[in-house]
């Protein structure tokens, strides 16, 4: 659980940065677009996967 977590922070951190990356550097908008597109989809992902099979109606047998 704790590595699923690290590894969705990771990647949130490295969107931003592509995103921040793509906003200052002229020319790299579309950068920006994608790296915020990632970003919104790891947050989905790791939210998804943190919630536990318990919160989404699964059997815990």
């Amino acid at each position: 659980m704790k590595r699923i977590l690290t590894v969705v922070v990771l990647l949130a951190l490295v969107w931003l940065l592509l995103s921040v990356l793509g906003a200052v550097v002229k020319g790299l908008l579309w950068l920006s677009g994608v790296g915020l597109v990632l970003l919104a989809l790891t947050v989905a992902y790791g939210w998804w996967k943190l919630r536990g099979p318990s919160s989404r109606g699964g059997s815990t047998v």
